[in-house]
């Protein structure tokens, strides 16, 4: 292939022809041709860079040209050529038909190798913006589909503890996480958390979180070792970056619930017998390289069968509607309506959401998790 960009010359004029041919051969790999017909059959096998045509040409005009040149290809960039009088009809035609530019014969040489070699800047700058954008979008996707492989299964029973969880992304890459795993003897830990921020360093501080979750396994993924473990791995972090997380480890042994929520919305523990609404609220602040040095201690609640713990983000609660936001208040009320847990609660949370939203798109990633005691 020819390192020269190519160009395609279409007059019925053999002097025309010549005459664009000696300006441009220097420089440019040029095709001539006289016959619009036999123009659009060569441009499938030669796919020129730039197509140079003649206005009034028998058979088939420039601007027919242009057209079944640009369906064939739409990204043909086309400049067009007339002698013909009334150039500023002509002008306006081709400007609403997207042709490159409009040349009035006799042109300047000047004048036409500028116009090309504009043109054909302007179209490698458009091919690189493409392919970057191509690119990125890979590079998304490969980290989409990084991010999703973090997640666990949004079902699962661990040490009897049954773990429901809801993710819905508002953008390519999300700043939530959750996790859960066995603790042992009967223990089941899990975790919700929000880091700040949208996009990719988002989605590296949930890895972060994720790492720090796994690597307390031999303690048996205690909440305060899981809150000690990520503020000592952003440690080194921009001060601008915080995460926020509750963690809990379900001891069904023991009938309890040990949980620390570093400035956390709320998670809520709900008796679906009595209707009883517990709040496991903040025990520490969110997590942050300023608070490097803070400590987060775990509260205990006794827990008993047909009772369901429910962990969200804050863009459950801050879901707006234009003129208030969904709020803890209302997360309450959907909890207690809902006469069964897990799937049906979370559904039921979800529903409501969309309801008070009236269609609003959101702005914050929505994360929900519940586990069920029984």
């Amino acid at each position: 292939m020819s390192a020269k960009p190519s160009i395609l010359v279409v007059d019925d004029e053999p002097g025309m022809l010549r005459a664009v041919e000696r300006i441009l051969v220097p420089d440019f790999d040029v095709t001539t041709i006289a016959s619009p017909l036999e123009a659009l059959e060569l441009a499938k096998s030669l796919k020129p860079d730039l197509v140079i045509c003649d206005i009034s040409m028998p058979k088939l005009d420039g601007f027919e040209l242009m057209t079944r040149l640009k369906q064939q290809r739409p990204e043909t960039d086309v400049i067009l050529m007339t002698g013909l009088s009334e150039p500023d009809v002509h002008l306006v035609r081709a400007i609403r038909e997207k042709a490159f530019y409009f040349i009035q014969k006799p042109f300047n040489r000047d004048v036409m190798r500028t116009l090309v070699d504009r043109c054909l800047e302007l179209r490698r700058l458009r091919n690189a913006e493409r392919f970057h954008a191509r690119r990125m979008e890979r590079e998304l996707s490969e980290a989409r589909s990084f991010q999703q492989m973090m997640l666990p299964p949004a079902h699962a029973v661990v040490e009897g503890v049954r773990i429901n969880a809801r993710y819905v992304a508002c953008s390519e890459l999300c700043g939530d996480i959750f996790d859960y795993a066995s603790a042992g003897d009967g223990r089941a830990a899990v975790l919700v958390a929000d880091v700040s921020g949208h996009g990719v360093s988002a989605a590296l501080l949930t890895a972060v979180v994720k790492s720090a979750f796994q690597s307390v396994a031999r303690d048996g993924h205690e909440p305060s070792a899981v809150a000690t473990r990520v503020a000592e791995n952003i440690r080194t972090f921009s001060d601008r970056q915080f995460i926020t997380l509750i963690a809990a480890v379900v001891d069904r042994a023991r009938g309890e619930l040990r949980v620390v929520n570093a400035g956390h919305p709320p998670g809520l523990l709900i008796d679906h017998g009595s209707g009883k609404l517990t709040a496991c609220n903040p025990t520490g602040p969110m997590l942050s390289p300023v608070f490097a040095d803070e400590s987060w201690p775990s509260e205990t609640h006794a827990i008993t069968d047909r009772q369901d713990l429910l962990l969200y983000t804050d863009g459950v609660s801050e879901l707006s509607n234009g003129k208030e936001n969904f709020s803890d208040a209302r997360i309450a009320r959907a909890l207690q309506s809902a006469t069964n847990g897990g799937d049906q609660l979370l559904d039921a949370i979800l529903k409501a959401l969309r309801d008070f939203s009236n269609g609003r798109s959101q702005i914050d990633d929505l994360t929900m998790l519940t586990a069920r005691f029984s």
